[in-house]
């Protein structure tokens, strides 16, 4: 627990302030809270604001979703949510736990808990208790584990969470070792906020989480990847994926990315790949913030900037000359993230992202001095479609050379390349190349019926389009019956 400050000591002093401020942060929320509490008093009944809604309006950032424990059992509380509530549902009540809506405020209220688990799965034998204290010792960490409660606004603090908070630290209630044999999703949840709040774990969370790391195999996919997810969307998403893979749970859920931790022999120097993934990782989000600073974190950029070289250990070789290579690492990689994202269940939408942006990451280092043609400029912006502008991203924050000299050639480069992008864009329809035909025309052209055929002549045209730039229709028309006797396909312009 934490060590608590005497009163008049600087500590002590920022701990009220915090306390003041999470009073006024409550007002804000007023009539809500207010009315809710009132009505639970005159009900006989207490009500407490709790765990990470305590939390958030002491860090100043209370939001519209309320979390209320309670020692009324969760009938009592639909009957009195009933006629106050403009919605109530009911879909966690298995669980002890109510929803409610009132006046743009989305509440839950949950029964005081006094669970027990069988540590085998995380589900637990839900048992209702009958104290604040004995529901906050079960809460995951000191930081969740405050309660204000209602209408007086009293706060109640008995593990060391305000202290915890003030200094930054993340710490559990109860023994480490106990919580996270409750339930180990929290080992992953300690790791999520440190991204998101950028708190530091105490020794003894670390030490748990290492010594438990196997046990988050008792947790399933899906909710791995949503605590992935919130991880790599929290404003210090670096220092997540650090405590992951230190205490050794990234060795179960993400196992690629400890792997790039790769030995560096002394006669073959070349990056070390996990540290040079997470600067990567650390540009890219700069690079978005710095596009749109009010927009969401983007999942796909993040996930593919800390998995894009996670195929270099599959692919390292040792040249004879003393240098290191990786040859084709993007196309393994591409695979290995496709197959991992798989395995946490992630949309389908977001694996083909982040696995096509994996394949395309090195596609730019072919181009030197402006070298290439118009041609493979826009083979580039039609390979990457709807991705280029993430794909931009990356391949910016890709480069991570202490060579100012390089790093500033290779960043030249990029700008050239982008500036071909856009002239070329502003000529054609880069956007949304087509071949100058489509398939009814083809068919009309060639006097072919629906069929491979069609496809084979538009995928064709589509190839020269690429090549040449947009045609003219008659060259187009040309073009089609040329291939059509290549083919040895008789056309009825013919």
């Amino acid at each position: 627990m934490s060590t608590k400050q005497q009163p008049g000591t600087p500590q002590a002093s920022s701990e009220l302030d915090a306390q003041r401020n999470a009073v006024v942060e409550l007002i804000k929320v007023a009539p809500v809270a207010e009315e809710l509490g009132e009505r639970f008093a005159a009900a006989g009944h207490r009500l407490y604001l709790v765990g990470g809604s305590v939390r958030d309006a002491l860090l100043g950032r209370l939001g519209t979703d309320l979390d209320f424990t309670t020692d009324a059992h969760p009938e009592r509380v639909r009957e009195l949510l009933t006629g106050w509530a403009e919605t109530i549902w009911d879909t966690g009540i298995q669980f002890g736990t109510l929803g409610a809506f009132r006046h743009g405020t989305t509440v839950e209220i949950t029964t005081f808990r006094a669970d027990s688990y069988d540590r085998v799965g995380r589900n637990p034998e839900v048992a209702f208790g009958d104290s604040i204290s004995g529901d906050l010792v079960r809460r995951d960490f000191t930081v969740n584990a405050m309660a204000i409660e209602l209408p007086a606004r009293t706060f109640v603090d008995l593990h060391g969470g305000m202290t915890d908070l003030v200094e930054r630290r993340l710490d559990t209630p109860a023994a480490p070792e106990d919580s996270f044999a409750d339930d180990p999703l929290r080992m992953l949840r300690a790791a999520r906020f440190v991204a998101q709040l950028g708190f530091t774990p105490s020794d003894r969370v670390v030490e748990a989480m290492t010594a438990m790391s196997a046990e988050i195999a008792r947790i399933t996919p899906e909710r791995v990847q949503v605590e992935l997810s919130k991880l790599l969307c929290g404003e210090f998403p670096r220092r997540g994926v650090e405590l992951l893979v230190d205490s050794g749970l990234a060795e179960h859920v993400l196992p690629e990315v400890p792997a790039m931790k790769l030995e560096i022999d002394e006669h073959h120097q070349h990056k070390d790949v996990y540290s040079h993934s997470l600067t990567v990782l650390d540009q890219a989000i700069d690079l978005e913030r710095a596009a749109d600073p009010d927009a969401e974190p983007d999942l796909v950029l993040r996930l593919a900037a800390l998995l894009h070289d996670i195929g270099k250990p599959a692919t390292r070789r040792f040249e004879s000359g003393g240098g290191v290579s990786f040859h084709h690492h993007e196309v393994v990689g591409a695979k290995m993230t496709r197959k991992r994202l798989r395995a946490l269940r992630y949309p389908k939408d977001v694996i083909n992202q982040v696995s096509d942006l994996v394949f395309l990451h090195l596609r730019f280092h072919g181009y030197s001095d402006g070298q290439w043609t118009d041609s493979a400029v826009r083979r580039y912006v039609n390979d990457a479609g709807p991705l280029l502008t993430r794909l931009h991203k990356l391949v910016r924050a890709d480069c991570t050379t202490r060579n100012k000299r390089k790093a500033n050639a290779l960043q030249r480069a990029y700008d050239d390349l982008e500036e071909r992008i856009d002239r070329i864009a502003a000529e054609e329809d880069l956007a949304k190349v087509r071949p100058d035909l489509d398939g009814n025309e083809i068919m009309q052209l060639l006097g072919v019926d629906p069929g491979p055929v069609v496809g084979q002549a538009w995928k064709h045209l589509k190839e020269l389009r690429l090549d040449r730039g947009p045609m003219s229709r008659e060259e187009a028309i040309a073009e089609l019956h040329r291939w059509a006797r290549e083919q040895g396909i008789e056309t009825a312009g013919q």
